[in-house]
């Protein structure tokens, strides 16, 4: 189903290449694909998590209630399932978030992604010799081969940092990848001291806002993730939600930070962020090609390998929770709760033509 209603950051005629009945086809598929046991989700992370001498969860928790997502095209919803509205916890995706508001700080003036966290963050985790090395480029495209426990969480009990990994123990930052959210964290925690309040807030006045986002989404982090800044006690968010936490957010709201993306940055007139970030964000990782900073690239079809060369995405939980941007066909795609989205991408990517060359 679709509803015609106009997200911005888009122009143009939205159906122009468009197959509807395909589309209409791949959104009800969907829709009929939830994935199962997430309606109790302490239960469902129980059995997700194998780090089983951390599998304490930390972060709070919210159940989800099943397959739900939407499609734009040039800015306009042009299909639809569950309820988009409906808000959900985004796992892994907010990885992705986490790297577009370091392009606000980027943006300011406050980092450069190839300099020391070290030069403009004072935090005990950069003091020693690895920890001067690490840039903030390390930290977002998951390079920082920082080895310690932050929230209680040790690095070395991710399980994710073996399954896809190509660290070395104790070699230098940037020279190999693993998928940690120890170390995210690591990033949030730098991010939140580099910005001085919460990342939340950063999010909500210098992206959401603009972009005319609901209010529903939030942003969380564990029961003791806080720093001390100027006196007061700040939270900091986590980058997922392996223990808990992370961001909730509505497939709504999510299909309006890919737009965002899409766009190079810009909503209507104005820049919301650097389109030099954005590039940056896309940039194929130097010992891991198919990711950038926080994003994953399809570009050799190696992440989705029936989806289309030309799309980014963000995505959590294997898939469960995907942000597809798609700029060879001015496409976006928000999938919350849905099994075998390869299928939805390959489904609507047949359905709408390529209006750009891709790349």
């Amino acid at each position: 189903m679709s509803d015609g209603t106009y997200l911005g950051g888009g122009s143009g005629d939205p159906w122009a290449g468009v197959d509807a009945a395909g589309l209409a086809r791949a959104a009800r598929a969907q829709g009929e694909r939830p994935v199962a046991g997430v309606q109790d989700m302490a239960s469902y992370l129980a059995a997700q998590v194998s780090d089983t001498s951390h599998r304490d969860v930390v972060g709070p928790l919210l159940d989800g209630r099943g397959a739900s997502g939407v499609v734009l095209r040039r800015g306009v919803v042009i299909a639809r399932w569950g309820d988009p509205a409906r808000e959900e916890m985004a796992f892994s995706a907010t990885k992705s978030v986490l790297s577009l508001v370091a392009g606000v700080a980027q943006d300011d003036g406050l980092l450069r992604l190839d300099e020391p966290v070290r030069r403009s963050v004072g935090l005990p985790q950069f003091a020693d010799g690895h920890g001067h090395a690490i840039t903030w480029r390390h930290l977002l495209d998951q390079t920082s081969q920082w080895e310690g426990e932050l929230w209680g969480k040790p690095t070395a009990v991710d399980a994710q940092s073996t399954r896809e990994g190509t660290e070395s123990a104790g070699g230098p930052p940037g020279e190999g990848w693993a998928y940690n959210d120890v170390r995210v964290n690591l990033a949030a925690l730098a991010l939140t001291v580099l910005f001085r309040r919460s990342l939340p807030d950063v999010l909500r006045s210098r992206i959401m806002e603009p972009v005319g986002a609901s209010p529903s989404w939030s942003w969380h982090g564990y029961a003791d993730s806080v720093v001390d800044i100027d006196g007061g006690r700040v939270p900091v968010v986590s980058g997922g939600a392996h223990w808990g936490g992370g961001l909730w957010i509505s497939a709504l709201d999510l299909a309006r930070i890919g737009q965002l993306c899409l766009r190079g940055g810009r909503w209507g007139d104005r820049q919301v962020v650097s389109r030099q970030w954005i590039d940056a964000l896309w940039t194929p990782c130097r010992v891991k090609p198919n990711y950038g900073l926080s994003w994953w690239l399809n570009d050799d079809r190696t992440v989705w390998p029936q989806a289309p060369a030309s799309g980014r995405c963000a995505r959590g939980n294997g898939g469960s929770h995907l942000l597809w941007v798609d700029p060879a066909r001015d496409l976006v795609i928000s999938s919350r709760w849905g099994a075998d989205v390869e299928t939805l991408l390959a489904a609507v990517s047949e359905a709408v033509e390529p209006v750009l060359a891709a790349g």
